[in-house]
């Protein structure tokens, strides 16, 4: 089984940006694809973005199209989220999963982000 732990949130005025990381371990040869979510108080969990493990074709919400970037390291087994242009409205307890053949899908602990305005 895969393992994640992310890191790299925090507090940021809105405009400002933050990276996040996502460290896989583990069964990371079976992974197929690999994205982040979000969730914030009072609401349900949604996509932000993700990409395909091996092609690293990436996709992403409309909200945060052309203001965030997936990317992903497949030598250190690494997800990143690089977030721009930063608003009140991403804060959220960001998740990244991975899936795997079956499938499978794994989620991280989470990492708060909050953007103040």
């Amino acid at each position: 089984q895969v393992q994640l732990v992310e890191s790299g949130g925090g507090l940021v005025q809105a405009g400002g940006s933050l990276r996040l990381s996502c460290a896989a371990s583990g069964r990371t040869f079976s992974m197929l694809d690999m994205g982040w979510y979000r969730q914030a108080p009072g609401k349900e969990r949604e996509f932000v973005a993700a990409i395909t493990w091996s092609s690293g074709s990436a996709r992403y919400a409309d909200s945060v199209k052309g203001r965030f970037t997936v990317s992903r390291d497949n030598a250190k087994n690494t997800l990143y989220l690089q977030m721009n242009s930063l608003k009140p409205e991403d804060t959220a307890i960001y998740y990244c999963n991975a899936v795997s053949g079956g499938p499978m899908i794994v989620w991280g602990q989470g990492t708060q982000v909050t953007v103040s305005s």
